[in-house]
């Protein structure tokens, strides 16, 4: 159907410049003599003949054109096109307000050939500003406020209701866990450029990073299908910021929303940005026992440590415990006091000495 569609407009286009152009092209030619010259059936019917064996050639091309075209449109996000229809209306608007002040130049090239680059580069320049702006006019109008007194002040929203995942955290796999227990609400974002990575990830010809990025995708699809939590793809990019870190910030600022993450550097840099982070490293350490100097556990020392006569003891949790003097009793299970307690955003670490230590002294 749409191949017939195509050869219909080639004969209609054929035909319509065999009117104009034929006769011109005759005459160009010299053959002024020819009875058919001002014939405008003759010359219609004859440019859409010569039009109709181009199309034989040219034809499939514009199908597969148009075809890509289509498919393009509709894989295009909604807010994407609504945006860029009306940034490039704006730009025509304004191609034609400019155009209507050329026209009035005296110039042969200025007033037939200005108009239309005018037009060109203003519709252009329209459609890429209302694609790439999108997400800061939205937020434009994301804001609702309220009249308190004489002036006008900004209705406090419900802080950080969307929770933006950052790669590391869905690669680590115990987002999935937190979810299902319902200690995380609102809606989960996931950005497009996000999954990108990971696929990039997955794709790898390292074992070890093709396994991780499965692995992630994996937990996106128990979090999206198995788990009651509502979760969108964000779709839309920052075609120029380039790591995926600073599109998450940039994405986080822009709708309010909190970056959820395990990468320390990037909650170093979301702290400086002054936007809201969630790190699951930080409630991994919440929630584990609370241990205080002059406490005793008992632990297995299982290897020596980087300082002398240091042995290195771990929790169930994964907490690393540094026996002073444990060297002298890997492999056995001891009593320990515990010394001090380490404890930052990339974990936390026990320090302590054995308790037959300290009856000796």
């Amino acid at each position: 159907m749409l191949k017939r569609i195509v050869q219909a407009c080639f004969l209609i286009t054929g035909g319509t410049l065999g009117i104009f152009l034929i006769p011109e092209l005759l005459i160009l030619l010299n053959f002024n003599d020819i009875p058919m010259i001002n014939n405008p059936y003759v010359t219609a019917i004859l440019g859409a003949i010569i039009f109709y064996l181009i199309s034989f050639w040219a034809v499939d091309h514009v199908v597969n054109f148009v075809k890509w075209f289509e498919e393009t449109l509709v894989k295009a996000p909604i807010m994407d096109i609504l945006f860029g229809s009306v940034g490039l209306l704006f730009g025509l608007v304004v191609a034609f307000i400019l155009g209507y002040a050329l026209n009035s130049i005296e110039v042969p090239i200025i007033n037939t050939v200005a108009p239309i680059l005018v037009t060109l580069l203003f519709g252009y320049l329209g459609f890429q500003v209302g694609l790439k702006k999108r997400n800061e006019i939205m937020s434009l109008f994301t804001r609702p406020k309220k009249k308190g007194g004489d002036e006008e002040q900004e209705v406090p929203e419900k802080q950080h209701t969307l929770k933006i995942l950052d790669t590391s955290v869905i690669i680590d796999g115990r987002i999935a866990d937190i979810c299902q227990t319902g200690f995380l609400e609102g809606t989960i974002v996931i950005p497009q450029f996000v999954l990108e990575e990971l696929q990039h990830i997955a794709d790898s010809s390292d074992v070890l990073k093709r396994n991780r990025g499965r692995r992630g995708l994996d937990i996106l699809n128990r979090i999206q299908k198995e788990l009651a939590i509502n979760v969108e793809i964000y779709e839309g990019d920052f075609e120029e910021i380039q790591e995926v870190d600073s599109k998450l910030v940039k994405l986080a600022k822009l709708t309010s929303g909190a970056v959820v993450t395990n990468d320390f550097n990037l909650n170093k840099v979301c702290e400086l940005q002054k936007v809201a982070v969630l790190n699951i490293n930080d409630l991994a350490n919440a929630v584990k026992p609370v241990v205080l100097p002059g406490e005793e556990m008992s632990v297995q020392v299982i290897k020596d440590g980087k300082e002398q006569n240091q042995g290195i003891a771990y929790l169930d949790d994964g907490t690393m415990i540094v026996v002073e003097g444990g060297r002298d009793y890997i492999g056995k299970h001891i009593d320990v006091l515990v010394t001090s307690v380490l404890q930052t955003s990339a974990g936390r670490m026990i320090f302590a000495k054995p308790k037959l230590l300290e009856k000796a002294l």
